[in-house]
């Protein structure tokens, strides 16, 4: 007896065994999809995490339904780190394994009724119910079973399918649909009939319309001047003609239509030849980082803001690509991704591949098997935290931008994972190095390198030597104890904006309160209307003139007196947004005020 240990897309902790015969033994390896019955009638797609002969103890092993792979689609050391992920975050394996695959390689299934062609069925002995459903597959091939439900409006079909089945007229299928498609491109090309000289004089005299005889000089206008395969919808654009001309033209053998798969995500701008120069700041920590990545496996660069770090990771990249080794770059938000993969491209072209939930399904599964290629256009991958799950074949580096930043948690579906600290362990396994970046590193990170566990390169100087922004801190209770403050506002706030706004610039205040006010109490007994539900503060909104929960939304008028003295000595405490709006106001009249928060 041989068996295979598989992962179900399920949030389950464990694994599950399923028998397979001698043939599918020998040919089964792991990081494979198999098709596999789970319960009474569904079918899911497992991804096998072993193979062996022992017989589960507490069940019957089950036969798989089909082998859906030719080779393995995820690598050992992606199942391995995904092991570690369940077991480090407490989360069932089936969590991950769900989190990690595109839904586009996790197949559907659906069970279907179809009807046996070549039974002579005597109408006579069907019930009514039989009968209903034998002359509902008359019309239709082939049903589902909720459809045949609804078709007799009852819920328990399964007796009434199991005596059509018996009697051989119907029999049940689980179909699975693969959900993802490559992308075919239309093209055309001139019949072979017509490639002579003598073959297109007398294409000439057959092109009796306009139309037809515009598409087809287009054609040869496109294929002389571009040398490159001529697509239809290249071919409708230059000609100012429609997809219709051209079907009549390949119905006639005039030309013949062919499709190639295409990739959906195409890098389609130049690479520039131009070398990136570093400035000697930046020059001497790419050494430093260098140094420290031989002899630690993470380092953190410590760079002030607009230090240039992002051409020290261009440079780092460079290096590890002529080792032939894949880079992973991970950014915490999706739309950090756009600005830099174009800086990328100017620099490797098409070896940079970007994968993010953002992607659509189909996008997103062409990247994974790029990535688990190795393939040229996935030397570099850049994505948010869930690019972490990707089958590299040898990842050679990974870099960690904003290291510090809280996105790289996921909190919400399991596996909750911290992707910063899942892409060091991932880096463990695949003998890669980890460069980690930050203008303001997260304490652990920062212990780390105090603790001599990471490395530590710091750049405290600017691009071009920039001035950094100066900060000046204001003693409110001071300014306040002077009789210096108008309303919320400190003399050199507003000499600081009023010599802006003379010279045309404009201004932003910052503050992280929204609303007017975000305390409204009662001065006769102190009492603070707080939310039934949350049990926090509500928040004045002057605008809405109402109180408002910042948590859960929960709001009311604004009260005229205490709900709890019914006194009418209500006063504001704190100031929010809204109050900063309405001081400016009055205070830089001719000024254009605008806020920008949401309620």
């Amino acid at each position: 007896m041989f068996f295979i240990e598989v992962i179900l897309p399920l949030s389950l902790a464990k694994t599950f065994t399923y028998r397979v015969s001698e043939a599918e033994f020998h040919f089964i390896k792991k990081g494979m999809r198999v098709a596999v019955p789970f319960g009474k009638s569904k079918i899911y797609t497992a991804l096998v995490l072993d193979i062996h002969e022992n017989a589960p103890t507490l069940y019957e092993a089950k036969e798989i339904h089909q082998i859906l792979d030719e080779r393995p689609i995820a690598t050992e050391i992606q199942i391995k780190h995904w092991l570690w992920v369940a077991n480090y975050y407490m989360c069932g394996i089936g969590d991950v394994y769900r989190g990690a695959f595109p839904t586009g390689l996790l197949l559907e299934s659906e069970t279907i009724v179809s009807h046996k062609p070549d039974v002579v069925v005597n109408d006579s002995e069907l019930s009514d119910d039989e009968f209903l459903i034998y002359e509902a597959l008359q019309h239709q091939s082939s049903l589902k079973v909720q459809e045949i439900a609804s078709i007799l409006n009852r819920k328990n079909i399964l007796p009434i399918l199991q005596k059509l089945i018996a009697r051989d007229i119907i029999f049940l299928e689980e179909e699975i649909k693969e959900s993802y498609k490559p992308k075919l491109v239309r093209y055309v090309k001139l019949h072979s009939k017509y490639e002579t000289d003598q073959g297109l004089g007398s294409l000439l005299d057959i092109l009796k319309n306009d139309k037809q005889k515009e598409i087809v000089l287009a054609y040869f206008q496109i294929s002389a001047s571009e040398k490159k395969p001529v697509t239809v919808k290249k071919l409708v654009e230059v000609s100012g003609s429609s997809s219709s001309v051209v079907k009549t033209l390949v119905k006639n053998e005039i030309l013949e239509e062919y499709l190639l798969q295409q990739d959906r995500v195409l890098f389609t701008g130049e690479k520039s030849e131009k070398e990136l120069l570093l400035s000697e700041a930046q020059q001497n920590a790419f050494t430093a980082i260098k140094q420290s990545l031989t002899e630690k496996e993470v380092c953190l660069l410590h760079g002030v803001t607009s230090s240039g770090k992002t051409e020290i990771y261009i440079k780092l990249i460079e290096e590890y690509l002529h080792t032939g080794r894949q880079v992973l770059y991970l950014l915490p938000e999706i739309a950090l991704t756009t600005q830099l993969v174009s800086r990328l491209r100017l620099h490797f072209g098409d070896k940079v591949a970007v994968f993010h939930s953002k992607y659509s399904n189909n996008e997103r599964v062409e990247v994974w098997k790029q990535t688990l290629e190795n393939s040229e256009k996935a030397q570099i991958v850049i994505g948010a935290r869930s690019a972490l799950f990707l089958p590299f074949n040898d990842l050679g580096l990974l870099i960690v931008d904003e290291e510090h930043e809280q996105t790289f948690k996921q909190t919400d579906p399991a596996p909750r994972y911290h992707a910063r600290d899942a892409a060091i362990v991932l880096a463990n396994f695949h003998n890669a190095k980890v460069l980690l970046g930050s203008a303001t590193p997260s304490i652990e990170t920062y212990f780390n390198t105090q603790n001599d566990k990471y490395g530590l390169v710091t750049l405290t100087e600017r691009y071009k030597n920039v001035r950094l922004p100066e900060v000046v801190l204001v003693d409110l209770k001071d300014k306040h104890f002077r009789k210096r403050m108008t309303g919320h506002f400190s003399d050199l706030l507003i000499e600081e904006i009023t010599e802006a706004l003379s010279l045309g610039e404009q201004v932003i205040l910052f503050q992280n309160r929204r609303g007017y006010s975000p305390i409204i109490e009662c001065l006769t007994c102190g009492h603070v209307p707080h939310c039934q539900q949350c049990d926090v503060s509500l928040t004045y909104h002057k605008f809405k003139n109402q109180l408002r929960c910042h948590y859960c939304g929960y709001a009311i008028a604004k009260p005229t007196n205490c709900h709890s003295c019914s006194s009418i000595d209500l006063t504001t405490k704190g100031f929010g947004t809204e109050q900063i709006e309405q001081e400016l106001a009055s205070l830089f009249p001719k000024a254009k005020t605008a806020r920008m928060d949401h309620f």
